[in-house]
């Protein structure tokens, strides 16, 4: 969440200098589409340092039967377009987060594929890039803001999360400040029932708002450390423990024009906007939508209730910033209250929740309009003493967004 926290760096080390932590994301009605190459590349173990020639990971495309392989004309006009060498990009050019050079524009997403590039090592190591606010910040005067609530403690969700949780899950990317982690959740897709690829989060776990661009190297790991290892256990835990269900790459991600616009690590500007939706792939493809890998996927409400009209939200996700490690998923559940960050937004769900940074982009679960579990918002903002947790409320605008998504 943002401080009123930024996304969580999971990574202590950087990637092209900076120290470990940022996140956010906005929303634009329509324009934010953003389109990732489908190319997989092929990497070793990759951490923050410089990749030398002999490390350079492979380009991986199917061969086309003469013996050579091409690369899709698709993905070679995309890079181009923004100046990209494919070659560079896998010895480690993304690494660049020069002002200049980093993509932000609604359209400008690019995500390529690298096998292994989330190892074991890398992910148990990515922080959350939090996304916070000063409570000074919020005055009596901006719209209708309900007293702060009791602090509700989160409680552990039971593993396996393959079970207990099956729709949640851990996102993964790269900052400027080092390998950064979120939550997120995977999401039905009407478009293509029971075949869901669409994965809901925070609009700053996926782009940095105002002042930067897209994030790099997005993938979801749905039930990450699905039996809830610690210390040694996950020290020693094999790949296929914390990934059960592998990795999922972002291929197209969309937020809203107003947090590309106006969304910061810190403050609340965007935060009633701050969400986003991906289009994912299997890192190792597969025939399988990840709906029918997991079992499961949740639906999205978009005629937002009234806070009066919602007797009880649950918020889960992976808190990062301490007294929690990143590891374990949580869940907090309360009645929520109303927060304005800024009289002329929307009005935001808030609810009393001990999680902090890391659990931002988390999925908030209420009865919908039709009397069953759906989502209704994500993990946003929260104080930086931590206590509560805020989300924005999904509306027409929302709905755009992710119909966009579901028909690229």
């Amino acid at each position: 969440m943002r401080p009123i926290r930024p996304p969580f760096p999971h990574g202590r080390g950087t990637t092209g200098g900076g120290s470990s932590r940022t996140r956010r994301g906005g929303f634009r009605p329509l324009a934010a589409v953003v389109l990732a190459s489908a190319l997989a590349l092929t990497a070793g173990a990759c951490g923050p340092e410089d990749v030398t020639a002999a490390d350079r990971p492979k380009v991986s495309v199917p061969d086309v039967g003469d013996g050579k392989i091409k690369i899709p004309q698709e993905l070679t006009d995309k890079l181009k377009e923004h100046g990209i060498d494919l070659d560079e990009w896998r010895g480690g050019a993304w690494k660049n987060w020069d002002r200049d050079d980093w993509l932000r524009e609604a359209d400008q997403f690019i995500n390529p594929i690298i096998q292994d590039l989330w190892d074991s090592d890398r992910m148990r190591e990515a922080e959350d890039p939090a996304n916070t606010v000063d409570e000074n910040d919020l005055s009596g005067d901006q719209g209708v803001t309900d007293p702060t609530p009791e602090v509700v403690e989160a409680a552990a969700v039971a593993p396996p999360y393959s079970r207990s949780a099956p729709a949640a899950g851990k996102l993964f990317f790269d900052g400027p400040q080092g390998t950064m982690v979120c939550s997120a959740t995977v999401v039905k897709d009407l478009a293509n029932p029971g075949k869901s690829n669409l994965v809901w989060t925070a609009g700053h776990c996926v782009h940095a708002g105002e002042k930067g661009g897209w994030y790099r190297n997005i993938a979801f790991v749905p039930a990450y450390n699905d039996k809830g290892l610690s210390g040694r256990k996950l020290a020693d835990a094999a790949p296929e423990q914390l990934a059960p269900h592998g990795l999922w790459w972002a291929q197209v991600a969309m937020t809203s024009d107003q947090w590309i616009a106006q969304g910061g690590q810190t403050g609340g500007n965007g935060a009633p906007f701050d969400y986003a939706v991906l289009k994912v792939t299997p890192e190792n493809g597969g025939g399988k939508s990840l709906e029918e890998t997991v079992g499961t996927a949740l639906p999205v409400e978009f005629d937002a209730p009234a806070v009066p009209d919602v007797d009880s939200i649950t918020a889960t996700g992976y808190p990062a910033a301490a007294p929690y490690d990143g590891e374990r998923m949580f869940r907090c559940q309360d009645e929520p209250g109303r927060l304005s960050v800024v009289a002329s937004d929307p009005t935001m769900y808030r609810i009393g929740c001990s999680m902090t940074a890391g659990s931002s982009g988390g999925g908030w679960v209420a009865k919908g309009s039709d009397g069953k579990q759906a989502l209704v918002s994500n993990t946003s903002i929260g104080p930086i003493s931590a206590g509560w947790l805020a989300g924005p409320r999904l509306d027409a605008q929302a709905e755009k967004l992710y119909k966009t998504v579901s028909a690229e």
